[in-house]
């Protein structure tokens, strides 16, 4: 008997293509040199115009300088200067004051007419509105400022004029303490409420119809449509336009100081105004500074604090 020997079949794997390594086409080379060269003028503006300043302005809080000799050390002195100074901090005070007022005015102003604006009417007649509402944001605030401080003078005012015809006495408007802070955000209020209510205009347009329909179904009508359809919906154009008013209105300077230059007294002297005051009147820079610290972290602060809340009060769609 004979053995005979089967020959082994050999089964070979079959192997996995080479993997091509990838390489970036000239096309992609060129795509992300454009795009950086697109956002250069950008970047370089924000580190030269905005991080460079917020450097330099910690760092010389931190040092007396007057310009003219050269800096010397303080270290926290000037914070201390800044919290033992009444002036400083009743200002702090009045900014905030400002800033509740004036924002809340704002936005219900603006929530206001842009509902209205939003109604039945002609196409040409909502242009003419967006377009008259959002003009003296486009002026500048101390010319405004001029005139109104002519409109409001208590002995040959307009104002004064036309309430004389009704035989209201003659308003003191920017010599009394509550009448002046109370004209200095109607004046500030009546300049800035133009980019709320383009805001407001444009979120309003970007809720659905059929949302609105389905809750006249129901019954919602008037007020409480708005309530309970309208301000959720809207709620994050409010975040927004909350947002960008009251950084706006921590920084206000040109109405009260062409207005009433922060009186009389102290009782409409801003932040802004004792910055300016404190480093181009007295050369006391270091101090300055000190007070621009201060106020941007209160405005980091009231910002972060607003976001935080959003959470709860903001409603995507």
């Amino acid at each position: 008997m004979t053995n005979t020997q089967i020959p082994a079949v050999r089964t070979e794997q079959p192997t996995a293509p080479p993997a091509v390594a990838p390489r970036s086409s000239a096309r992609d080379r060129g795509t992300r040199l454009l795009a950086t060269l697109f956002l250069a003028p950008t970047i370089v503006g924000i580190v030269v115009f905005t991080v460079v300043p917020i450097v330099g302005s910690v760092v010389l809080s931190l040092f007396h300088w007057n310009v003219i000799d050269d800096p010397s050390f303080a270290g926290a002195a000037n914070y201390r200067e800044v919290f033992g100074d009444s002036t400083v901090l009743v200002s702090f005070r009045n900014t905030l004051v400002f800033m509740v007022f004036a924002v809340a005015l704002q936005l219900l102003i603006a929530l206001m007419l842009a509902l209205a604006v939003n109604g039945r009417m002609p196409v040409w007649l909502r242009s003419v509105f967006r377009s008259a509402f959002f003009f003296p944001l486009v002026l500048s605030a101390a010319s405004i400022s001029v005139v109104m401080k002519y409109l409001f003078n208590q002995d040959f005012g307009v104002v004064n004029w036309l309430l004389g015809f009704v035989g209201i006495a003659p308003v003191p408007w920017l010599t009394s303490e509550n009448a002046a802070m109370a004209t200095v955000i109607l004046v500030y209020v009546w300049q800035q409420f133009g980019f709320s209510f383009l805001l407001f205009v444009g979120g309003l347009n970007n809720i659905p119809k059929e949302i609105h329909e389905a809750a006249s179904l129901d019954g919602a009508t008037g007020l409480r449509k708005h309530l309970a359809v309208t301000l959720p919906l809207l709620s994050p154009t409010l975040l927004v336009a909350s947002v960008v008013g009251i950084i706006n209105a921590l920084q206000v300077f040109e109405q009260p100081y062409v207005l009433t230059n922060g009186g009389p007294g102290d009782a409409t002297r801003t932040v802004v105004m004792v910055i300016y005051e404190s480093a181009f009147e007295q050369l006391r820079f270091g101090a300055a500074s000190a007070v621009g610290v201060l106020l941007f972290v209160l405005i980091m602060a009231v910002t972060a604090l607003q976001f935080r809340l959003s959470r709860r009060f903001v409603h995507y769609q």
